[in-house]
């Protein structure tokens, strides 16, 4: 597992792969103002706008977000011979995205979407433009202009929410230059319409997938286990190599037809005007991946952008520099301060989950055990032995990572809560003063092996053990880095 740190954002940073994105072009103009009276006419609020604001929305947010994390972004798109988009390509060329393969067609009006909002509050949103699907020389026109961004590209991302812009012959441009394409993602309201191109990747959100699957959507909190079941159906449906759903508020799920679903969870914010984090996760996603980050690391560095995003107003983007202030936050709790947290939480009726550890080197082990805890209830706590607790249990040249540093890696983990840090050998004062609803360990471990099992059961908390991934353990781990450096120093 490739750990999502500052260090890793920074070097990310410095990466500039070439990205092409097609997809409909759109306006978001933002009225705000104050509003303390209602209109004679009907009982509607009149609103003094006192503030104009202009963003770009749909795929054209997608490739600002692309062009805010460093990417050199090509757009490729329609748009008409008018105010709206004049202004919506002045816009995107201010934000560094190249806009000369974006199409003008003299007499089609660009889509623009309005909002109007009072005092933070958004009272309406009314809607401009053409979206009628583009046909005979103006496709060919898309085509042409798709064909020549692509060139030298290392990645497309395909955004076809249904605005009429892929039609057959824009379809049969992607198919033509698919094989000399790197990486192909799709974020399609339905992604079967782009299984004969076998994409890399697919993005459909929750109702997009259960379109897929032709079946009603459970409640939340059941949406992941029975994608998760349907994963052999959902790549078959897509044709894709692996299949992200987003869940909004839940996260996203990553379906690969030869691992176990990986989850990403979002942070709990408060209602706001956010709009586009599915853009700035999408971006993320494909930045990632194009960057050969493994698909769960790409997965965790999209999640902890579109969690920046969400707690913003209005059309917004997240750059590398938000990302690194975020990863650098200090990761490890004292007890105090996770005792006062732990009870807000018994309070709102959550499940606590506790689990520990000296996650030394993080593997994949690690990481599947970590997300299969957090599914066992609402809260994940990870407990991370201090260094003299490693030395003492594990010997005197460990631990490779200091507890700072292995705490950062966890904290970072959309799975892990909370981190904090124990001296003990064990964490049961911790366990007791925390009284979590579960204490869970990996399927190494049985129950009358664990020290703590008796403190436990003596609060009324479950001790429960969890799945096993076999030749996955941090001394195997440092072995073969070991073997691996003796052998490069006798070559």
């Amino acid at each position: 597992m490739t750990a999502i740190t500052a260090d890793l954002v920074q070097r990310l940073s410095r990466h500039t792969p070439k990205v092409v994105v097609v997809g409909d072009a759109i306006l978001d103009v933002w009225l705000s103002g104050h509003s303390d009276r209602l209109c004679r006419e009907a009982p509607a609020p009149v609103v003094e706008v006192g503030e104009r604001a202009l963003s770009a929305g749909g795929a054209a947010n997608t490739a600002v977000n692309l062009a805010a994390m460093g990417a050199e972004v090509r757009f490729v798109s329609l748009v008409g011979d008018d105010d709206a988009g004049r202004e919506l390509r002045e816009l995107l060329a201010g934000q560094g995205v190249d806009t000369q393969h974006v199409v003008v067609q003299p007499g089609r009006r660009s889509v623009s979407k309005h909002r109007v909002v009072a005092d933070d509050q958004v009272l309406v949103r009314f809607d401009e433009g053409d979206d009628a699907e583009a046909d005979g020389d103006l496709a060919k026109r898309v085509a042409a202009a798709l064909e020549l961004a692509v060139e030298d590209a290392d990645a497309l991302l395909i955004c076809d929410y249904g605005n009429g812009l892929f039609g057959s012959t824009v379809r049969n441009s992607v198919a033509k230059a698919r094989e000399e394409l790197p990486l192909v993602v799709v974020d399609a309201h339905d992604c079967s319409r782009w299984r004969e191109i076998t994409p890399d990747l697919v993005t459909p959100n929750a109702g997009e997938a259960a379109r897929l699957l032709d079946i009603s959507l459970p409640e939340n909190g059941k949406r992941a286990e029975l994608f998760e079941r349907r994963r052999a159906d959902l790549v078959g449906a897509t044709g894709a190599k692996a299949v992200v759903v987003t869940l909004d508020r839940d996260g996203a799920l990553l379906l690969a037809p030869d691992a176990p679903g990986y989850r990403t969870w979002a942070d709990p914010v408060p209602e706001s005007q956010a709009s586009g984090a599915g853009d700035t996760f999408v971006a993320a996603l494909c930045l990632g991946a194009a960057a050969s980050l493994p698909l769960t690391a790409s997965m965790e560095l999209a999640q902890a952008a579109a969690c920046i995003v969400v707690g913003k107003s209005g059309t917004s983007v997240c750059t590398w520099t938000e990302l690194s202030v975020a990863l650098t936050r200090d990761a490890a709790l004292d007890h105090d301060e996770l005792t006062e947290l732990v009870a807000r939480h018994r309070e709102a009726g959550q499940t606590v989950v506790f689990t520990n550890g000296c996650f030394d080197v993080l593997h994949r082990g690690h990481i599947t055990y970590l997300n299969e805890a957090k599914r066992q209830g609402d809260v994940l706590i990870v407990a991370v032995n201090s260094d003299d607790s490693v030395r003492r249990l594990k010997g005197p040249d460990r631990p490779v990572n200091t507890a700072q540093d292995r705490a950062a890696v966890l904290s970072a983990l959309s799975c892990v809560d909370y981190v904090t840090v124990f001296d003990e050998d064990t964490p049961i004062n911790l366990l007791r003063r925390l009284e979590p609803e579960l204490y869970v360990k990996g399927g190494d471990y049985a129950e009358n092996m664990l020290k703590e099992a008796p403190v436990v059961r003596s609060y009324g908390g479950e001790v429960r053990a969890l799945g096993y991934v076999p030749e996955q353990s941090t001394t195997s781990v440092i072995e073969k880095i070991r073997t691996s450096s003796a052998v490069k120093g006798e070559a």
